[in-house]
């Protein structure tokens, strides 16, 4: 079963539906830069909503381990997301900090960056157009990837299930493609999860 992480949610409405939805993930992002990102009393209130059994995932861009680690051991995020230039040093100095789980995202714009990604250790992976992009890239370059790993990049309700049925991904990952007017759209959430469980 493809699992579903539904990213930069930042309202209780937003939570409020996720936990309808049912996906296994949600994602919070931690970046200043993004018009998603969400201050840690924020996310610590958003996740207070949560249904206990959605794991929150932390999305940050070449932030200090301490503060990644700190979000981790508090429990405001179970999982964190690095999407910067981090690299095997920072993902040791991560790992002597918190034993939580970290996704490496990279994005993908030739096979090459595919084969970095799956020699990375980290305990999930990312592929990704670029951070908050909307855009798809060339699925075939992940063609081979043997790693479990979660796809994103412009997927929405009608082209995720013909990604799923392609690639058969690890989970995917959607943000901008559940959005009307830069804030999540119930609606397109709903449809969404439901094109993505009609390919289980």
């Amino acid at each position: 079963m493809t699992k579903i992480k539904l990213c930069g949610l930042t309202r209780p409405e937003d939570i409020q539906a996720a936990n309808e939805l049912r996906p296994e993930y949600v994602g919070f992002v931690f970046y200043p830069k993004s018009r998603r990102f969400v201050t840690p009393e924020k996310a610590a209130k958003l996740r207070e909503l949560l249904s206990p059994d959605i794991h929150a995932v932390g999305v940050f861009v070449d932030e200090q381990p301490e503060a990644v680690a700190e979000l981790m051991e508090r429990g405001v995020i179970d999982i964190a997301q690095l999407h910067g230039r981090e690299d095997i040093f920072y993902r040791e100095r991560l790992r002597g900090l918190t034993e939580k789980p970290v996704i490496k995202a990279f994005r993908v714009e030739c096979p090459q960056d595919c084969l970095d990604a799956e020699k990375f250790p980290s305990d999930f992976i990312l592929l990704d157009s670029g951070m908050g992009s909307g855009a798809t890239f060339d699925w075939s370059a992940v063609a081979k990837v043997r790693r479990p790993y979660f796809l994103a990049g412009g997927l929405n309700e009608k082209n995720v299930a013909a990604a799923i049925r392609s690639l058969r991904p690890f989970a995917v990952d959607v943000s901008s493609g559940i959005e009307s007017g830069g804030i999540k759209d119930i609606k397109k959430m709903e449809a969404f999860v439901a094109a993505v469980r009609k390919e289980d």
